[in-house]
C-alpha cells in the first residue's frame, strides 16, 4: 500500500513567503515580538482551561481539545509546514508505546499537534518547575521523571501506565536527550521494558526537519518543513525481558530508516 501523505497548506503558503531573504532577515522580530508572546499567552490560557477540564470532566478531553490545538498553533504560526507519512499504520483506538527520535524542542508541538493520538508524555523533572505548563501537564496525566533516580522514574511510569485507558498511549524519546547533530543516538531501554511488561505494541515514529526549525540548545526559530513518519507498529505479545535488546534494535533501525529517507528526499 502506498504511503499516504497529508500536507498542511495553511502553514506552507506563509512559509514560502517567509523564506524570501528580505522577510527572513526580519523573522527575529516576528519571533520575539509576536510569536513568543502569543505562545506564552495561549499556554497560560490553555492551562487555565485544561486543568479544570481534566479534573472535572476527562483528561482525554483536555488533551485533545486544548493541548492538541496548542501544538498545532505553535506549528502554523511559526510557520512550520508539517507532512504526515504512514498514517495507514496508526489505529487511533489502539494504545501504543510511541517511540520517537528527539532532535528539537519543536518535536513536542509537532507530535502533539499532528499525531492524532491521545498521548501521555514521559518528560524530565525540570519541566515540572514551569508555571502553568506543569499544572496543565499534571492534570492531563503526563509523567515527570527524575533521570538521576531510575527507581523513581520506573515507579512514576508504572503508575501512569496502569491508569491508561484504551486508546491512550504513552510517548518516549528513548535517546534521553536531543541530538545536537541530528544523528540518532543509542536508545535507553525504559520504553521497551514498559511495552513488554504491558504487552503494548510499539509505534516507531521518525521526526525530521525540526532541528532546522529550532536546533538543540538554541532559541533560534526559523520557518521550515517537518516530516512526521509513522512506521508499522511492532507487536510485543509473547515477548519477555530477553527480547529487550532485539526490540530496541528493531525500533532504532526503523526510525533510522526514516531519517535516511528524509535526507535522501
Amino acid at each position: 500500500m502506498p504511503t499516504r501523505r497529508f500536507v498542511y497548506d495553511s502553514a506552507m503558503t506563509f512559509s514560502t513567503s517567509m523564506a524570501r531573504a528580505p522577510l527572513l532577515a526580519l523573522y527575529p522580530l516576528w519571533q520575539w515580538l509576536v510569536y513568543l508572546p502569543l505562545v506564552a499567552l495561549l499556554t497560560v490560557i490553555g492551562a487555565l482551561i485544561a486543568v479544570p477540564l481534566a479534573l472535572l470532566v476527562s483528561p482525554r478531553l483536555a488533551n485533545l481539545n486544548v493541548a492538541v490545538p496548542w501544538g498545532r498553533f505553535l506549528c502554523i504560526a511559526a510557520p512550520v509546514h508539517v507532512e504526515l507519512q504512514g498514517l495507514e499504520n496508526v489505529n487511533r483506538r489502539q494504545s501504543y508505546v510511541l517511540v520517537a527520535n528527539h532532535q528539537s524542542v519543536f518535536d513536542i508541538p509537532v507530535i502533539y499537534g499532528y499525531s492524532g493520538l491521545d498521548l501521555r508524555w514521559v518528560m524530565k523533572a525540570e519541566l515540572s518547575k514551569l508555571p502553568f505548563v506543569a499544572q496543565g501537564c499534571r492534570a492531563i496525566g503526563h509523567i515527570f521523571i527524575d533521570r538521576s533516580d531510575p527507581d523513581q522514574a520506573r515507579a512514576a511510569i508504572n503508575r501512569a501506565v496502569a491508569r491508561l485507558k484504551p486508546g491512550t498511549g504513552i510517548l518516549f524519546f528513548p535517546e534521553g536527550t536531543r541530538s545536537r547533530d541530528g544523528q540518532l543516538l543509542p536508545f535507553k531501554k525504559g520504553a521497551f521494558r514498559v511495552a513488554i511488561d504491558r504487552q503494548m505494541p510499539v509505534l516507531p515514529v521518525t521526526v525530521s526537519g525540526t532541528r532546522e526549525v529550532m536546533p538543540a540548545r538554541s532559541f533560534r526559530l526559523r520557518p521550515g518543513r517537518v516530516v512526521l513518519r509513522f512506521h508499522p507498529p511492532i507487536d510485543t505479545e509473547g515477548m519477555s525481558t530477553r527480547d529487550l535488546r532485539s526490540l530496541s534494535d528493531r525500533v532504532h533501525s526503523d526510525i533510522a530508516s526514516g531519517l535516511d529517507a528524509a535526507q535522501a528526499a
